[in-house]
């Protein structure tokens, strides 16, 4: 029974696992009367996302970890799974509908989208490269046939199959670089590599760095950053807009997790190194997604170059290198997420008699058709442009004080100023729908892209008003990465019994 109790920390993970197969099987011997529109298995699988969500967030204090450091359960890894699976909840809340009408809501797209995000959980408590790359092809593999799962339509299929090439060529770079990582160091453990690191002068790193480069390029496809974003703008709007929904979300931010805990915990003794990629991978993101945007009229399109800024932004906290940074960062994501489940529940709206439509100018007149759904679009792209008051504005003034604080000058400055002209595909939206003529006339807001848009709209106004939980979250979590609390290590008896006979390395949990 000890032992049981010894493998609580990976719980929630386990019981998703097996709630995913639970709702495949119920499907397969579930006689479904139409298919493509199955609401049992979806509402399934937000009742099991819900209740692994509580799992998570009831989970202890302290610093847990399994399997000789390969699983690590942190405030910080809480942090991001609750994010996580309540972005994965909200997505099928609100697309299910829009999943049934074009008749791919199935049981298999339901167990994809819980393996998925098994894979992205497993990704933020991995503590050796196994560990992480286990977690991310779990994820990946799921992802593929998700972009495609609209076989009917070719788009789709195109998108799945560029996802899947690309997507192979940088786990392939990524699976490299951390061979060229174990070979220098001798180990795969994140504490030790981080000793190893530490103890050697720069000129005897070189082989360790050029592996972390390769570690880095896969990384950053992942997240969609420059100069590994080529294949964001085509899958956001090939796929079907809920699948595009859930990539702009809970992927993305397991993937930026993934790459904080592994910088921060596996090489903080090689920060002046990787610093100098983070930093041109956040400028050139920010200001590609600035200028890339501005000649879209697919609104699935900037919404995908926007995607490609936020990461830049989001990085800037990670550049700083200080808690204060790892803080601003997650706080960044999380408003991040809701500005982007609001904006597309939105778009999941733009439909008519004759079907979905995503063309920038068919949101003309939206104002004097129906006000509430403009006025909630409207505020979510403010908040995206980071007009003061709204939590997209305190976001970035986060991470911007936290590169100031840094000494980061010029990061901060081009912050600002990529912002400044990434507002222009914002407000260009915005004056469409308050100041064009009506040419379109909607279909009224289904209940569940209405509740998410309703959320997340009053999440961005009245941020203002209570930031202070998501806040002090946030500083918990980022102060167990940067070792500001005590750590409460628990593992099985046979792994700590093995731990403890054959000594441990200085630095380890």
């Amino acid at each position: 029974m000890d032992q049981l109790k010894s493998y609580a920390p990976i719980l929630p993970e386990i019981v998703l696992a097996l709630g995913a197969m639970g709702v495949l099987m119920a499907g397969v011997f579930r006689k479904q009367v139409e298919p493509g529109a199955d609401y049992v298995s979806g509402w399934l699988a937000i009742a099991l996302l819900a209740i692994v969500g509580i799992m998570v967030a009831m989970g202890g204090p302290g610093r847990e970890v399994l399997f000789e450091g390969s699983f690590i359960n942190d405030a910080f890894s809480r942090f991001t799974k609750v994010l996580m699976l309540g972005a994965a909840a909200l997505v099928l809340v609100m697309s299910m509908d829009a999943l049934a009408r074009a008749r791919i809501l199935s049981t298999e797209i339901c167990a994809l989208i819980l393996l998925a995000v098994v894979g992205m959980m497993l990704m933020v408590s991995a503590g050796n490269m196994i560990a992480l790359f286990l977690g991310l092809e779990l994820q990946s593999l799921a992802l593929y046939v998700i972009a495609a799962i609209d076989r009917r339509n070719v788009r789709s299929s195109e998108a799945g199959l560029k996802y899947f090439v690309l997507g192979s060529l940088s786990s392939g770079m990524l699976l490299y670089g951390a061979s060229l990582i174990y070979g220098f160091t001798g180990s795969v453990d994140f504490s030790v590599i981080a000793t190893v690191a530490q103890g050697r002068p720069a000129a005897e790193n070189v082989g360790l760095i050029v592996g972390l480069v390769f570690v880095l390029v896969g990384l950053a496809f992942k997240i969609g950053a420059v100069l590994f974003h080529m294949w964001t703008p085509d899958v956001y709007e090939g796929a079907p807009t809920p699948v595009t929904a859930f990539f702009a979300a809970a992927p993305k931010l397991a993937a930026m997790a993934l790459l904080v805990r592994m910088l921060l915990q596996a090489f903080p003794g090689i920060a002046s190194q990787w610093q100098q990629i983070i930093v041109f991978i956040s400028i050139a993101s920010m200001v590609l997604g600035a200028f890339a945007a501005i000649g879209q009229t697919n609104i699935k399109r900037p919404m995908a170059y926007s995607s490609i800024g936020h990461v830049g932004y989001a990085l800037i906290g990670l550049a700083a290198f200080t808690e204060v940074g790892t803080q601003s960062l997650l706080i960044y994501l999380a408003i991040y997420i809701a500005m982007t489940l609001g904006t597309f529940a939105c778009i999941l709206s733009m439909r008519t008699a004759d079907g979905p439509v995503e063309d920038v100018q068919s949101l003309a007149g939206l104002a004097s058709t129906n006000l509430g759904m403009a006025f909630a679009l409207a505020m979510l792209l403010f908040s995206m442009a980071g007009i003061p008051t709204l939590a997209g504005f305190f976001a970035k003034l986060y991470v911007f004080g936290a590169a100031i604080e840094a000494k980061l000058y010029m990061l901060a400055i081009i912050g600002v100023l990529s912002s400044v002209v990434g507002a222009y595909y914002y407000l260009r939206v915005v004056k469409v729908m308050f100041f064009d003529p009506a040419t379109t006339e909607y279909m009224p807001v289904e209940r569940g892209a209405g509740i998410v848009m309703a959320a997340a709209t009053a999440f961005v106004l009245l941020f203002i008003i209570l930031p202070a939980p998501l806040a002090d979250a946030a500083l918990n979590a980022a102060r167990a990465l940067h070792g500001g609390t005590t750590a409460a290590v628990s593992e099985p008896a046979p792994a700590a019994a093995a731990r403890a006979g054959a000594g441990t390395v200085p630095g380890t949990p």
